[in-house]
């Protein structure tokens, strides 16, 4: 489905990112590992794409630096020959009550996991916009939708993710790049498996489907959205919830 084609996939060494690198490289595609520090993961994910025959290299950085995507995407570039497909994925949490809530860590998700979306989307498309399947697809989140009691600062820059993403959908629909966002409820990763039962039990009566999410449930729509056969779709923000927010 993707053969031939390139993909940056950042904070891609663990949890939703790590699932959708593993599932592009299944399809065909060169993709990119991005990480910030934890390098030992990124290798176990570099490990099994070329354990099944995969095509992959290691690209680490910090998304919210701008020069340094700037670079990074370069090297991809060069390593690969070119770049179609962006999944702005890293993102960081620094949960606690506003009150209590320091500015460092408001500005730290603000800076991962918005304007790192703005860096690597800006570095990237001078390559992406000389691909023949051009395709952005961030990862947003139902908190951006519906907000969360302490996490003023997450659901801040996941809902600006959703503006962004809208926006650049119309700027750049005339040179034919696709622009979408996958907005994950509650997904099996390591932020969920150290929740109290009785945590999990509340999240659950508020899912309809009755289970939380596996990364794969978010690799599989972000697949969609990275092939061809989302050609005619663009500007739109995807729930993988479980039916937990309906609009």
């Amino acid at each position: 489905m993707l053969k031939g084609l390139t993909a940056l996939v950042t904070g891609s060494s663990r949890g939703i990112g790590r699932a959708i690198a593993i599932r592009l490289a299944q399809e065909g595609a060169a993709v990119g590992i991005n990480y910030n520090s934890n390098k030992e993961a990124a290798v176990e994910v570099l490990n099994e794409i070329q354990g099944f025959g995969g095509k992959a290299a290691l690209f680490p950085g910090d998304v919210a630096d701008g020069p340094g995507m700037a670079e990074m995407t370069k090297k991809i570039k060069n390593e690969f020959g070119g770049l179609d497909i962006l999944v702005n994925n890293a993102g960081v949490t620094r949960d606690g009550l506003l009150l209590r809530m320091k500015e460092e860590d408001w500005q730290r998700v603000i800076e991962t996991n918005l304007t790192g979306v703005y860096n690597c989307t800006k570095a990237a498309l001078r390559y992406i916009l000389r691909s023949e399947n051009p395709s952005i697809i961030n990862i947003s989140s139902v908190v951006g939708q519906m907000g969360n009691a302490g996490q003023s600062n997450y659901a801040a820059a996941k809902a600006g993710i959703m503006g962004f993403t809208k926006s650049m959908a119309r700027e750049l629909a005339s040179k034919g790049v696709r622009v979408n966002a996958v907005a994950p409820g509650f997904i099996e990763t390591d932020m969920t498996s150290v929740l109290p039962d009785r945590v999990k039990e509340k999240m659950l009566e508020n899912i309809p489907l009755g289970r939380l999410g596996k990364p794969g449930d978010v690799a599989n729509l972000t697949l969609f959205l990275a092939s061809p056969n989302s050609k005619y779709i663009t500007g739109q923000i995807i729930n993988v919830d479980g039916g937990m927010v309906m609009t």
